[in-house]
C-alpha cells in the first residue's frame, strides 16, 4: 500500500511520506509462470476429469490414496482426537461466533414485494446458491479460521450443499486442526486435495458428483490465480492478493500496541503491505524504533521483516481529515483505528474491508473468528467498490413482477415506443400484442 503520484494529486491536505515500499511495483499475483502453470492445469483438469487431478495430487501433494480423496468422519475423529481441549474451545468459540454474526446479517435481509405502480407488483427475494466449494489453506500457516469464514457462513446462508477440501500436508494426511475447525463449522464431506487441482475439482464437480457454483477460501498466489481463471464458469468470493493492515493513530496511541498490530499482519507472508498513518511525526518515529525492536524477538522475524522491509509504509498527515483521505485512497482489507475520536473515523472513512475501533479491537481477534466478522476480504484497493465474503455473498437476490390487466397501458404503451425507436420489432410485438387483447375486449 502506497500512493501513486495520481494519488497524492487527489489529496486536498498535506502529508509527509516517512517511508514508503521498496518494492511499489512488484504485482504479488501476476507473475507470467503461474497465470501459465494454472491455465495449462485447469485445461488439463477439464479435459481429462480425476486422472489428471490424481496425476497433480501426486506430483504436488505427495498422495498415494489412490482416487478417493474423501476424509471419512471416522477418520476425521481420529485424527482430531489428540488435538488439546484448549484449542477445541477455541476453535469451537471461533466457529459458533462466525456463524452468530452470519445468522444476525441474514435476518436483517427481508424478502419484500411492492407495487410500482397500479396493478405492477416487484419484489425480490433472497435464495441461497445450490452448490459451494470451500478451500481450506493448510500452508505455512494453516489458518484454521478459514473454515469459519467459508463453511459456517455458508450454512448460515442455507447453502444446501457444501463441500471442502484442503492439502494432505500433516504426515500424509490432511492437518487435524483445519478438520476439526472444518467439523465445527458444519462440513459434511472433506476431500484431502490441495492447490489448484482441489479447486479444478469443485468447479468441474470431479469430487462429489456435483459442479460447485462457487468455489470460496484464500490460498497461495497459484489458488489465487485458480480462482481469477475459473470466475465466470463459477462465482468466487473475492480476489484476494497478500494480507493486507493498515493503522490510523494519533498522540494517544502508544509505539508498541501499532507496531504489534502491524507485524502481527506483516507475518501473513513476506509480501504483505502495512502501512501507519498518523497525525503525530513523534509516533511515526518511535513506530519505526518499536518494530526494529519487536523483530528482533518475533519467531516469524524472516517473514514479517521481508514484508515491512519491502511493503512498509509510513506517512504523517497534517489532520484526521488528511488521514482519512489518504485511507480511502489505500482501500486497505484490514484497518484499525488507534485514536481518541474512534466515531469520527467511522462515521467518515468510506474504503476498507473491515474496520477495528479503539486499542480493544485488533485485525489478530477478527482473523481467529472471535469477533464473528468474515476475514475473507478484498485486497489491492479492492475495497473501494466490493465489500469482503459475508452471509450476502451466497444469497443470491432475486427480484420477480406480476402485473394486472389493468396495468397494460402503463407499460406496453411506452415499450411500443421505445422499441420503435430502437428498431426492435419484436420487443414492439411482444407488448402490441397485449395492448391489442386487451383493446378487444
Amino acid at each position: 500500500m502506497h500512493l501513486t503520484p495520481a494519488d497524492r494529486l487527489r489529496i486536498t491536505g498535506t502529508f509527509t511520506v516517512v517511508r514508503e515500499p521498496a518494492r511499489p511495483d512488484v504485482a504479488a499475483q501476476s507473475d507470467p509462470a503461474v497465470i501459465a502453470t494454472v491455465s495449462s492445469m485447469l485445461s488439463d483438469i477439464e479435459q481429462n476429469g480425476l486422472a489428471a487431478v490424481r496425476r497433480y495430487a501426486e506430483q504436488l501433494d505427495g498422495w498415494t490414496g489412490g482416487e478417493d480423496f474423501e476424509i471419512p468422519a471416522h477418520q476425521v475423529g481420529a485424527l482430531t482426537a489428540s488435538l488439546p481441549q484448549d484449542l477445541r474451545d477455541a476453535l469451537d468459540a471461533g466457529a459458533e461466533r462466525t456463524r452468530r454474526f452470519a445468522g444476525m446479517q441474514r435476518a436483517h435481509l427481508t424478502d419484500f414485494e411492492d407495487e410500482v405502480v397500479p396493478g405492477v407488483v416487484c419484489g425480490q427475494k433472497y435464495v441461497p446458491v445450490g452448490n459451494v466449494g470451500a478451500y481450506l489453506p493448510a500452508g505455512r500457516f494453516p489458518l484454521l479460521a478459514s473454515a469459519f469464514m467459508t463453511i459456517g457462513v455458508a450454512r448460515a446462508a442455507g447453502v444446501p450443499n457444501v463441500v471442502s477440501a484442503t492439502p494432505p500436508s500433516h504426515h500424509g494426511t490432511a492437518h487435524p486442526a483445519v478438520l476439526y475447525a472444518a467439523r465445527a463449522s458444519g462440513a459434511e464431506r472433506i476431500f484431502a486435495l490441495g492447490g489448484v487441482q482441489a479447486l479444478a475439482a469443485m468447479a468441474f464437480g470431479l469430487l462429489d458428483g456435483v459442479a460447485a457454483d462457487m468455489i470460496v477460501g484464500a490460498g497461495n498466489a497459484f489458488v489465487a490465480e485458480a480462482k481469477r481463471q475459473l470466475y465466470g464458469k463459477v462465482g468466487i468470493d473475492v480476489l484476494a492478493g497478500p494480507s493486507e493492515v493498515a493503522v490510523i493513530a494519533d498522540e494517544t496511541a502508544t509505539a508498541t500496541m501499532v507496531a504489534a498490530d502491524l507485524l502481527a499482519q506483516a507475518e501473513h507472508g513476506p509480501s504483505s503491505p502495512a502501512c501507519l498513518v498518523t497525525t503525530s511525526a513523534e509516533l511515526a518515529a518511535a513506530v519505526e524504533v518499536e518494530i526494529a525492536r519487536q523483530l528482533e524477538g518475533l519467531a516469524t522475524r524472516d517473514i514479517a521483516g521481508a514484508a515491512w522491509r519491502d511493503w512498509g509504509s509510513i506517512y504523517v498527515a497534517d489532520s484526521a481529515k488528511t488521514a482519512i483521505e489518504i485511507m480511502d485512497l489505500l482501500a486497505p482489507e484490514h484497518l484499525e483505528i488507534l485514536a481518541a475520536d474512534t466515531d469520527f473515523y467511522l462515521d467518515n472513512l468510506r474504503n476498507y474491508g473491515s474496520l477495528f475501533l479503539g486499542e480493544w479491537s485488533t485485525v489478530a481477534y477478527a482473523d481467529k473468528g472471535m469477533s464473528g466478522t468474515n476475514h475473507v476480504l478484498p485486497t489491492a484497493r479492492g475495497a473501494r467498490y466490493t465489500a469482503g465474503l459475508s452471509v450476502t455473498g451466497y444469497l443470491k437476490q432475486l427480484t420477480y413482477q406480476k402485473a394486472t390487466r389493468a396495468a397494460t397501458e402503463a407499460q406496453a404503451g411506452p415499450v411500443v415506443t421505445i422499441s420503435d425507436f430502437e428498431g426492435m420489432p419484436g420487443h414492439r410485438d411482444s407488448a402490441q400484442l397485449r395492448l391489442d387483447l386487451v383493446a378487444g375486449s
